[in-house]
Formats: C-alpha cells, sequence, structure tokens
C-alpha cells in the first residue's frame, strides 16, 4: 500500500496555485488559523467543511507545504477510493508533524475505517502532532457510525468553507493568470464568467486550455482568442 502515500516533499510536489497565499474568499481568521497549524499551535486539530470546489484540498496541501517550509515533516492523503482499505493507507502516518486527511465523508459510515481513523487521531494528538481534516460536511452531518470518532472530530477547530461569488471567481482567474505572466483582458474575463459553469473544476479546466493554447499562440486573453479556443464548448 506504499503507493498510497505520496513520496515527494509536499512544498515541491502541491502546484504553485494551491499555496494559503492564493486562495481567494477566505473566511476571516482562516488563513491564519491554518498558518498556527502548520507551525504546529493548534493543539486537537482543524477541520474544513465545504460543498465540492470550494478549495478545500488547496488549503489542506497549502497547510501542508507551510509546514514543510518551516521544517516540519507533512502529509497529505485523500480518502476517496481508498473505502475499506484506510488502516494499510495511513499506516506510519502518525509520524507526520501535520497530517491533512482529505474526502473523509468518502469513508464515512465504513466502521473499520472509522475505527482506524479514531486510532489514527488518537496516536497524533497524544504524540502532540496535528490532523487537518476536510470533508462536505461537518462531522454531525457526516453519517459516521462511530460516536467517539464523531465526538473526536467535534473537538476540532471548525470552519465552513464559502462558495465563491462572481468577484471571487473573476479574483481567482486574475490571480493565476497573473501568476502565469498571462494578459487578462477584463472584457475577457467578465464574457468567460457570464458562460463558463460556476462550478470551481470546471472553470480552472477551461482556464488550463486557455494557459496552453495562449503559449502555443502567443496571444494574450481577449475575446475573439476565447471565442476561437472555447467556441465547441461555451455559446
Amino acid at each position: 500500500m506504499a503507493d498510497l502515500v505520496p513520496q515527494l516533499p509536499l512544498a515541491l510536489r502541491a502546484p504553485p496555485e494551491q499555496r494559503l497565499s492564493r486562495y481567494v474568499g477566505a473566511p476571516a481568521g482562516l488563513l491564519e488559523a491554518l498558518h498556527a497549524l502548520a507551525a504546529g499551535d493548534v493543539p486537537g486539530g482543524l477541520f474544513l467543511q465545504g460543498v465540492p470546489a470550494t478549495g478545500k484540498t488547496h488549503l489542506l496541501l497549502g497547510t501542508c507545504a507551510e509546514a514543510e517550509l518551516a521544517g516540519r515533516h507533512a502529509s497529505y492523503l485523500a480518502l476517496r477510493g481508498l473505502r475499506g482499505r484506510v488502516r494499510a493507507a495511513v499506516e506510519g502516518l502518525d509520524q507526520s508533524d501535520l497530517l491533512a486527511l482529505d474526502d473523509l465523508d468518502a469513508v464515512a459510515g465504513e466502521r473499520d475505517d472509522e475505527i482506524a481513523l479514531f486510532d489514527l487521531h488518537n496516536r497524533l494528538c497524544d504524540a502532540g502532532r496535528t490532523p487537518l481534516y476536510a470533508a462536505a460536511d461537518g462531522p454531525d452531518a457526516l453519517g459516521l457510525v462511530l460516536p467517539d470518532l464523531r465526538s473526536r472530530l467535534a473537538q476540532c477547530a471548525r470552519w465552513a468553507l464559502p462558495v465563491l461569488d462572481d468577484d471571487g471567481r473573476a479574483e481567482l482567474l486574475r490571480q493565476r493568470a497573473a501568476a502565469r505572466g498571462l494578459e487578462f483582458d477584463e472584457a475577457a474575463l467578465d464574457w468567460l464568467l457570464r458562460r463558463a459553469s460556476r462550478d470551481l473544476g470546471t472553470l480552472t479546466a477551461l482556464f488550463e486550455r486557455l494557459d496552453r493554447a495562449s503559449l502555443a499562440a502567443q496571444r494574450r486573453l481577449t475575446v475573439p482568442f476565447l471565442r476561437q479556443v472555447l467556441e465547441i464548448d461555451l455559446p
């Protein structure tokens, strides 16, 4: 099961966009809390909840990268696809100073998995190490069958992530374009946001296409260029 655990340092493996400083629309105090968590100053851990495409994975990877840059050992593990195999997947991860577990809802209701997570949580906290969790819902709404695990998760500091509004989506795309040295006309940005899905996963996938096309054609991101590249997908 060793292939389930990231082998490269997360500070190097995580995409540059997935840093805490690049997260858009954070609730007041959240980024400060994650910086403190990365430094090991949040006993008991932290729990992020939010619907898909609210940036949970971004924040988990960003916090792990911050921890590693501070000289701490961090590990990230997505639980989606690991139902029934959690105990083997987390073996050895209790040695991480910071352990980020994503997609907790993917294994909720599987008793053996929940027992493995309960045992892991206790080992981490007993050793003064830090767990960081993310799921679509809070501990009370996940459908957990192990009351002890639900109780442990409920003791974590909890933050709810908002869905980005149009201003937030625009700022996200501006940041990504600027980080890659792209010129994104405001008219083109407005054109894209009025036509693209509000889902951030879809929106960022469209941006990646535009980035590759812009690089290949040596063109700025203007309305005519967006029409040319996305004519099949968007009206």
